[in-house]
């Protein structure tokens, strides 16, 4: 199966206590494709200024990533400043949305026909539009944040009565549902009709709840975390890649999702951008996988 990714493509800045880079490649949709294409094809949509550069644009081409559905329009990239005292908090120093805040997206027609789709965090109306551009997914995941749990939940709502898989962290999780107990907020959540819900916990892993499954994965063991941006959307896009890879979605194989996208966000978490995900391997992934399956088993 194939995997549509949309959400932001971004220029960022970071510091974390193991250095400082400028203008480096990010954004939602990067690392999500850049995790999810070691499993399956992807296709992303997203849009990006004139001062965005074609090595950009390559480098996704060169790891199996469509980029047709990357919109160029004259003015900025969207950009991104943060940094990093504490490595389990980010700290926004900037933000500057330039031609993000237009954004409407458009689907090309041979996108339309996407298998399994992830929205990513953007705004609810842009991912109902979105969803009503696609023909018959099998399988849609979103990915939302606090922003807009408070400032458009009535669409956000909406959204997530019409998707599968719900990724979110644990004080979103709380803050939706208005629920304590991240285990009761789950199931509160899938009243929604969700079949999943996807706990984000940080350092502490994930944890996955459905109607037939609750299963918790631990962080896989990171000596050295330097920039933790992106590491839910590598998640997610390992996460669903992998599913798109299986073509099954049963209680089994969501933890297998769990599994790999958790070792994608390991990988992501080592450096700086996609730095370690651009160069990753499907022998490098399995290894990590075989070493997590020994944590976690009797």
């Amino acid at each position: 199966m194939n995997l549509m990714i949309i959400g932001s493509v971004a220029m960022d800045t970071i510091r974390t206590p193991f250095g400082e880079v400028e203008d480096i490649l990010g954004g939602s949709t990067v690392y999500a494709s850049m995790s999810a294409s070691n499993f399956c094809p992807v296709r992303i949509v997203g849009v990006v200024g004139k001062d965005f550069e074609q090595a950009h644009l390559d480098l996704l081409s060169s790891r199996g990533v469509d980029t047709c559905g990357i919109e160029i329009v004259e003015g900025e990239t969207f950009r991104w400043a943060g940094a990093y005292d504490d490595l389990n908090v980010a700290q926004t120093l900037d933000t500057r949305l330039n031609v993000f805040a237009g954004f409407d997206p458009v689907l090309p027609e041979s996108f339309r026909d996407s298998e399994i789709v992830l929205l990513g965090n953007i705004q609810p109306g842009l991912q109902l539009s979105v969803l009503d551009q696609i023909d018959s997914p099998k399988l849609v995941a979103c990915d939302t944040m606090n922003f807009w749990i408070e400032g458009a939940r009535e669409q956000l709502e909406e959204v997530i009565r019409r998707v599968d898989i719900l990724f979110i962290n644990e004080d979103e999780l709380k803050m939706l549902t208005g629920i304590g107990n991240i285990y009761k907020a789950s199931k509160k959540a899938l009243e929604y009709g969700l079949k999943y819900v996807v706990v984000k916990r940080g350092e502490y892993g994930a944890m996955v709840v459905g109607e037939d499954l609750l299963f918790s994965m631990p962080v896989y063991p990171v000596e050295k975390v330097v920039d933790p941006t992106g590491a839910g959307d590598s998640f997610a896009g390992g996460f669903l890649g992998y599913l798109a890879e299986k073509g099954e979605f049963t209680p089994r194989d969501i933890k297998q999702a769990m599994i790999y996208g958790t070792v994608c966000a390991s990988l992501n978490i080592e450096d700086f951008s996609i730095r370690i995900l651009q160069g990753s391997t499907r022998d490098e992934i399995e290894a990590r996988r075989m070493e997590l399956i020994k944590i976690i088993a009797l």
